[in-house]
């Protein structure tokens, strides 16, 4: 069955796009891997864990967004590696391909309006709420989906990037998303195509055929080339960011890893940094992860089955003066 979401999207209906899904894309739990209930044993180990901390570094990956209804790429089953032969844009073919970038500012503007919208969830709530209690020292986050800053998080780093802001790569003027939506509305008043399933970076399934009459703005400033500010693959993430990120993990006395396999070095490294410095870890997530022969504790279940109620207790136990 396919639904039209014409009614639902303001600035589609405005432009004349008519953006299809499949009806199980309005479940959630599409995107979440199976999984067994936590074991209670294994989630009083994590609050012993986190009780015994006092400045807390947390790492967080696609699964914790994906409770959030957004795809991930490696979930076993769900992700967008195993449910398409979808691949993202590499770095070097969007910055030396003008049809590449075409390609991507197209899908990425049909899915803009849907993937801006999402909202944090009960897990980014709670990790917003350990920094207001003192519990957490710094969260760095591997999504580009602004989902912790509409949490309200704010001791934290956003390691690739966010979507919601767009780099020149000529001059390095940084412009809102948003803006940029208005732009492409007004460059392609008549555009009108059809597009299926979102990705996890936000854009949608078109064909080359479809995008070929789509036009791209160029930088106001200069004329250079616009990108979303997100490390596409292939890329690397900055020196500067990365030793910035250390210094910070330097001064906590855990590390936290929440929604992460870790399969991707530039979230790995802070594991391998962590043992480094005989700084304890403890891990959530659904399935196995790079690091776990490094943690002290490891969770096997959803985070919004488990982080949440963590939370709750340990106010509760500091309440009371435990």
């Amino acid at each position: 069955m396919w639904i039209n979401v014409w009614k639902r999207c303001p600035v589609l209906r405005w432009h004349n796009i008519d953006f299809i899904r499949h009806s199980s894309h309005l479940s959630m739990s599409e995107y979440i891997p199976a999984c067994p209930p936590p074991k209670p044993e294994e989630v009083q180990k994590l609050q012993d864990f986190l009780l015994r901390s006092q400045r807390l570094f947390v790492m967080t990956g696609a699964g914790i967004s994906t409770e959030s209804g957004i795809p991930d790429y490696r979930s076993e089953g769900v992700g967008l590696y195993a449910r398409t032969e979808r691949r993202p844009i590499q770095h070097a073919e969007f910055v030396r391909s003008q049809a590449a970038r075409k390609r991507y500012w197209a899908r990425n503007f049909v899915g803009w309006p849907q993937f801006s919208s999402h909202q944090p969830n009960p897990t980014h709530l709670a990790l917003a709420n350990w920094e207001n209690t003192g519990k957490l020292h710094w969260l760095v986050t591997q999504n580009v989906d602004a989902l912790h800053a509409k949490a309200r998080q704010r001791r934290m780093t956003e390691l690739h990037g966010c979507t919601h802001r767009v780099i020149c790569l000529g001059c390095h003027t940084v412009i809102k998303r948003s803006e940029l939506q208005e732009k492409f509305l007004a460059l392609n008043p008549s555009w009108n195509e059809q597009a299926y399933g979102v990705a996890p970076d936000g854009d949608v399934f078109l064909t080359d055929e479809q995008v070929s009459h789509f036009r791209v703005p160029s930088c106001d400033k200069c004329g250079g080339i616009l990108k979303p500010q997100v490390t596409f693959f292939g890329d690397t993430v900055s020196r500067e960011v990365v030793y910035s990120l250390y210094e910070r993990l330097s001064e906590a006395d855990a590390l936290l890893i929440v929604g992460s396999s870790l399969q991707v070095y530039s979230g790995y490294r802070f594991a391998l940094k962590a043992q480094e410095k005989c700084i304890p870890i403890a891990i959530l997530n659904i399935g196995a992860t790079r690091a776990d022969h490094l943690s002290i504790v490891k969770v096997n279940a959803r985070c919004g089955d488990v982080l949440p109620k963590l939370m709750a207790v340990d106010q509760e136990q500091q309440e009371i003066g435990v």
